[in-house]
């Protein structure tokens, strides 16, 4: 059933759209989005927190004299491998988090992996004291367990999700990603002036311990097991995914297809060039505002998160036009994955040339907002398109892409650690260039490689195969015996 068919069939059947509540599937995007929300504020909270943890503080002594001290003396280099800790542990739970999503349910995983994360956050602080050493070591745990976020809420798509309602509801959660990177910045900022950078961890933790306890009580594996969905919302959901309410079997993932996919390997490119931009940003945008165009501590906080705003923004209306695209049906599947993610890279190619050229505080900072901004197109083509080629296997491809994306995240805070030492404007250029020619191979490869069709090897296309075939050979059996009839 086409996205088309499927927006037909939910009209009249489901409460007005504004009553989000009496939906459950929306009600399920709606804790999404802040889980998400919680995903990234707890990633982001470090990359501010640590310009007031290793600032010079001005002390006033008692004899009238004036000094200035660091709480925690840590170089550029040592900053960059503390800020990509947390991705040593994620690495290692994408493809774990998208296989266990199918046998335990991706709505617990999902809750577990930011309820820990959450938890592991308020002790964040501590480590600190501790020593570098141990503050690693706690952001590669909450890394480990959040790495099975992405993967786990493509299973659970595949299961709430039908293609008429797909681009938005996955792309309005994931604009919980941005909102929780703009409040993660500018809180972090005003918290650490004003009460202590600990202060950064122990609130945006608490905020995802009380999401953990709400998300465990309401949210559903699947609407077959949602006691409080209405019969025609179930109905609905199971008649566009084409499934029955008879229970799952076991799912069989198709690793020799998938590996061997253009699709998935333009994919997963595609996906990595998003990322590298997206984390250099992320972890060094708050340090190059702040020592290099001299911003103080709060607005640097502020400023920083005015392009992921942006982005947050318009990735509700990038996911409403890619669905409208293909309910209008002016775009197939794949064209409205190729020309989104592709033209957002084009776009976010320049604007990163052209920001790193000028270097001066108020156009470069215009230039990463648009090019930050035009990254939500992207979002409705490769962070979708893993339920277009297979739905059972959506969590696992998820897993795969995002494993990728996890080496960018790594990698990001040691380069521009290492090529910006003394923080000058040519190396933050260096930085910037970078991250140019990764967006235009991103963009050159997904452009030959994209598809949105389910593709041969899916679960889903065996599948019909197989009812294809018996369905013929039954019509065999019949004819061989319609056949013997006429002759006797």
């Amino acid at each position: 059933m086409d996205a088309t068919e499927s927006s037909k069939l939910s009209d009249g059947i489901d409460a007005p759209m504004w009553m989000f509540w009496r939906r459950r599937r929306y009600v399920l995007v709606f804790l999404a989005f802040f889980g998400f929300f919680n995903v990234y504020s707890l990633r982001v909270n470090l990359s501010v927190a640590i310009v007031a943890m290793t600032e010079n503080r001005t002390i006033e002594h008692p004899n009238g004299t004036v000094s200035y001290e660091q709480e925690f003396d840590w170089d550029s280099t040592t900053k960059g491998y503390i800020l990509s800790s947390f991705f040593y542990g994620y690495i290692f739970t994408q493809l774990v988090g998208g296989y266990i999503s199918n046998a335990l349910g991706g709505n617990y995983v999902f809750g577990v992996g930011v309820g820990v994360t959450a938890a592991l956050t308020l002790l964040t602080p501590l480590a600190a004291h501790g020593g570098f050493g141990w503050l690693i070591a706690v952001r590669a745990v909450e890394g480990f367990f959040e790495g099975v976020t992405f993967p786990c809420i493509h299973a659970i798509w595949s299961n709430w999700a039908s293609p008429s309602e797909r681009s938005r509801m996955a792309t309005i959660a994931f604009s919980g990603v941005f909102t929780g990177t703009v409040a993660s910045m500018l809180l972090s900022g005003i918290l650490a002036d004003t009460l202590g950078w600990e202060w950064v961890f122990y609130i945006l933790g608490a905020f995802g311990c009380v999401w953990f306890v709400a998300w465990m009580l309401i949210v559903k594996k699947s609407p077959e097991t949602d006691p409080y969905i209405t019969t025609k919302e179930k109905e609905f959901i199971l008649a566009t995914l084409q499934r029955s309410a008879a229970p799952v079997e076991k799912v069989q993932h198709p690793w020799r297809g998938i590996l061997t996919s253009k699709a998935v390997w333009a994919l997963i490119v595609s996906s990595f060039s998003e990322n590298w931009g997206f984390y250099t940003l992320l972890t060094q945008l708050p340090t190059f505002l702040r020592d290099t165009m001299n911003f103080d501590l709060q607005a640097a906080g502020f400023l920083s998160a005015l392009p992921y705003l942006v982005m947050g923004l318009l990735l509700s209306v990038a996911g409403y036009l890619a669905d409208l695209c293909q309910i209008r049906r002016w775009l197939t599947t794949t064209q409205v994955r190729r020309y989104f993610n592709c033209g957002a890279f084009l776009v976010q190619t320049i604007f990163m040339l052209v920001g790193a050229l000028i270097l001066r505080p108020g156009p470069t900072l215009a230039c990463i907002t648009i090019a930050v901004g035009c990254g939500a197109f992207a979002w409705c083509g490769f962070a979708v398109n893993h339920l277009d080629l297979s739905p059972k296997s959506a969590g696992v491809l998820m897993g795969i892409s995002n494993t990728f994306s996890t080496i960018a995240g790594i990698l990001t805070p040691i380069v521009s650690g290492q090529l910006t030492a003394s923080g000058s404007e040519n190396e933050w250029r260096t930085v910037f260039y970078i991250a140019a020619g990764i967006y235009l191979i991103g963009c050159v490869t997904y452009w030959f490689g994209v598809s949105g069709e389910l593709q041969p090897w899916s679960i889903e296309a065996q599948e019909r195969e197989r009812t294809q075939r018996k369905g013929d050979e039954r019509n065999g059996y019949a004819n061989e015996g319609l056949v013997l009839d006429q002759k006797s």
